[in-house]
């Protein structure tokens, strides 16, 4: 047996009926055990069977009240069968989720000040969101560089709101939406988006939608996972691992139940892709993983998304419920006697939780802290069961590769990176936003597709791949956008990002907010991550003081950005430095580059 000690705080009839509520709308029953002061259970197996409610529990309170209070935490332990110190444990994890009583009325009021919105405005932002009476948080990327200065607003007792998505949905159908490249012929992953309503099955079946399901179910397991495994596909959230050999990994596991996974938790500074995806066409988001789940043997699909995104999260619940009562989910999903299904969860606000294993422990109802690796998710994954797991932009490649074949796939982008990639265009450009294009697109083409450089028309430095990859120089424009020569070039690609920045940015601001950045979201497991993120900051701070970087706090950076590389448990702490070290060495900050802390 395993005790679970409760404390003496009750928890109010708000909290415990708001709790109630979303256990209900995730399928469990909010069965609560006999209220004692010592309330015994049945082991570890048994508590874990309902600790994966943990999170919807979590935001329910937070909704509820404001904040997570001793009281609702101590009924979420009776409720769950966990242990109310680690609920809170896992509750003081996340940037969503306030533990003390809050000092404000209402509503809060995120403003993003990453480095798309750092260059926009976002100071002034928060000043006149302040002036209105509104508490603001200031808060990591909110995922919406493409109309920066961004903010998100968590609400207390409704839904959780983005401003900039009321005007363009008022009439419910993203009829307001229109992609930058809205009618070119050559989109592929995009080509819905802005034709189809996204909360229409309908729509969505009359755009091509579901024809490769069941293409899928035609050609059966064996032959999907040759198609992926031929086509080339790359995993396209930064690590690029093939696809291929990851499904069939899972495939080949036997005896035990499986899981593909929905990585929706796109927090990488710079990036946006993914949620315009299952913003405007949630219905492709939920075909593929079902592709992915006849393919790999899985009979339950989850999708994990940010808690910063409301309304890429009930598009998704809307798509999956229409899915399900047209049969295309459920015990016999397409209507081949498979059972498969999604259930869709709601991070918190942690950017580490966008690291696999560290998305397995949050979904779990863990603090988001990345597993040591091997074992590897394919074999011990999602409940230490076998699990694929995969962003939206490279589950949506599935669909073209199963209805065209591997071969017509591969007849876009280059050999070794076959293919279109979406980027993510922010920063100073005149049309920012989210392009497809096909690998081997020169970065400065994808520029001239947003139509060049704005400010003062001159370009200082561009980041590629978000705040984990890197800073290249003008003399980077004729770099074609693949994984190899990116690779070559000493950069990446990453999830995604091209973000521009011309010659009146201070870059030494940007910079240390990047270093600010992974300091405030290490999760502090491993201490070379946990400590060199520290002093990467602090020193990055005092050169911007000073104006100028000493050789001795050049070579300690260098120091610290080895150890993290080389001893980090994940990637976040291998890729801290990365953007840092290619600012230095570009001249972009430290001696005459102007350094200071000051914006023009």
């Amino acid at each position: 047996m395993a005790d679970v000690h409760l404390g003496a705080e009750q928890a109010t009839e708000a909290e415990r009926a708001a709790v109630d509520a979303a256990l209900k709308r995730y399928g469990a029953d909010p069965v609560v055990q006999r209220r004692t002061e010592r309330l015994a259970i049945g082991g570890t197996a048994r508590r874990q069977q309902r600790r994966h409610y943990l999170l919807p529990a979590l935001h329910s309170l937070q909704n509820a009240a404001g904040w997570i209070s001793p009281g609702g935490v101590n009924y979420i332990g009776e409720v769950l069968l966990v242990p109310p110190a680690e609920a809170y444990g896992v509750a003081s994890f996340y940037d969503l989720f306030r533990t003390d009583p809050p000092d404000h009325d209402g509503d809060t009021v995120h403003v993003c000040v990453d480095a798309a919105c750092q260059i926009s405005g976002c100071e002034e932002l928060a000043a006149s969101v302040a002036a209105a009476g509104g508490h603001v948080h200031r808060s990591p990327c909110l995922g919406q560089c493409e109309r920066a200065p961004a903010m998100f607003v968590q609400a207390v007792g409704g839904p959780d709101r983005v401003p900039a998505d009321e005007p363009a949905d008022e009439d419910g159908d993203g009829a307001g939406y229109r992609l930058p490249q809205a009618g070119d012929p050559g989109l592929r992953l995009l080509r819905r988006i802005g034709v189809a309503d996204p909360a229409s099955l309908e729509d969505y079946r009359a755009c091509g939608g579901y024809e490769a399901l069941a293409r899928a179910v035609e050609m059966g397991p064996e032959a999907v996972l040759a198609a992926v495994a031929d086509s080339g596909l790359s995993g396209r959230g930064g690590a690029a691992f093939p696809t291929g050999v990851k499904w069939r990994a899972v495939a080949a596991e036997t005896g035990r139940p499986k899981h593909v996974v929905a990585n929706c938790d796109e927090s990488e500074p710079g990036t946006f892709k993914d949620r315009v995806v299952m913003e405007q066409d949630p219905f492709a988001v939920i075909e593929s993983l079902t592709i992915a789940g006849l393919a790999t043997g899985a009979a339950q699909g989850w999708i994990y998304i940010r808690g910063e995104y409301p309304l890429a999260t009930a598009r998704l619940l809307g798509a999956a419920d229409q899915a399900r009562a047209a049969g295309l989910l459920g015990p016999d999903a397409a209507g081949r006697g498979r059972a498969f299904d999604v259930a869709v969860w709601r991070g918190a606000g942690a950017y580490i939780c966008g690291e696999e294993t560290a998305l397995f422990n949050s979904l779990e109802g863990f603090r988001g802290e990345p597993r040591n690796k091997p074992p590897f998710p394919t074999t011990h994954g999602l409940f230490g069961q076998p699990t694929a797991v995969n962003n939206p932009e490279t589950l949506i490649n599935v669909l073209d590769i199963v209805t065209e074949g591997p071969e017509a796939y591969r007849a876009r982008g280059t050999e070794r990176s076959p293919g279109t990639k979406l980027l993510c265009l922010s920063g100073r450009v005149r049309r920012p936003g989210l392009y497809e294009v096909p690998f081997g697109t020169r970065l400065g083409e994808v520029l001239d597709l947003a139509g060049g450089v704005t400010g003062s028309g001159e370009l200082q430095a561009v980041l590629m791949g978000g705040a984990a990859g890197s800073f290249v120089g003008p003399d980077s424009l004729d770099l074609p956008l693949t994984l190899e020569d990116a690779r070559e070039a000493g950069t990446t690609l990453g999830s995604g990002v091209v973000m521009a920045f011309d010659t009146t940015v201070d870059m030494t601001a940007v910079v240390v907010r990047i270093a600010e950045f992974f300091r405030n979201e290490s999760c502090g497991q491993c201490v070379p991550c946990r400590v060199g993120t520290v002093r990467q900051h602090e020193a990055l701070v005092r050169m911007a003081e000073r104006g100028e970087l000493s050789a001795q706090r050049r070579e300690m950076l260098d120091d610290v950005a080895q150890v993290m590389g080389d001893a980090s448990i994940c990637g976040l702490g291998h890729t801290a430095a990365s953007a840092v070290r290619s600012a230095l060495d570009l001249g972009l900050v430290g001696a005459g580059s102007g350094a200071g802390l000051g914006r023009n």
